[in-house]
């Protein structure tokens, strides 16, 4: 993990939220997956967007050509944990699909500008998940 995204992550820890949970004009949450290889604890700050009760973020890796390690972790384990400010629970995460996705695309789009761009500078197609209290 880079060191500006440990100390970010420290920042968010370390306040619940009240510094950290806005990073660069847009909400943060703290995602939290088990490796599928290590069966180590990873925990990643990611840009959310909110639908219907349930929290969106988007493996965009950057616009890489593989998809980000956290997103192949929830993939082999859909039940995660999520920080949001100070409200630490469980969630069940699945990927969006079709008019899903695309509505959902649109939403995260405006939150962040660079998904475009992201998705742009890749061949394979971004995946959009859908994190879900349980």
């Amino acid at each position: 993990m880079p060191d500006w995204v440990a100390e970010h992550v420290e920042r968010y820890l370390a306040t619940d939220g009240d510094e950290g949970h806005t990073w660069r004009g847009v909400p943060t949450l703290l995602l939290t997956t088990t490796g599928r290889k290590s069966g180590e604890r990873r925990l990643i700050p990611l840009i959310y967007g909110e639908d219907d009760g349930a929290y969106i973020v988007v493996g965009s890796k950057g616009g890489h050509a593989f998809h980000p390690s956290w997103y192949e972790n929830l993939v082999a384990q859909e039940d995660v944990e999520v920080q949001v400010k100070a409200d630490r629970f469980s969630v069940r995460a699945s990927t969006a699909i079709g008019e899903e996705r695309r509505r959902l695309w649109a939403l995260m789009t405006n939150i962040w500008k660079g998904c475009d761009e992201y998705q742009q500078s890749t061949a394979r197609e971004i995946p959009l998940v859908v994190l879900i209290r349980t």
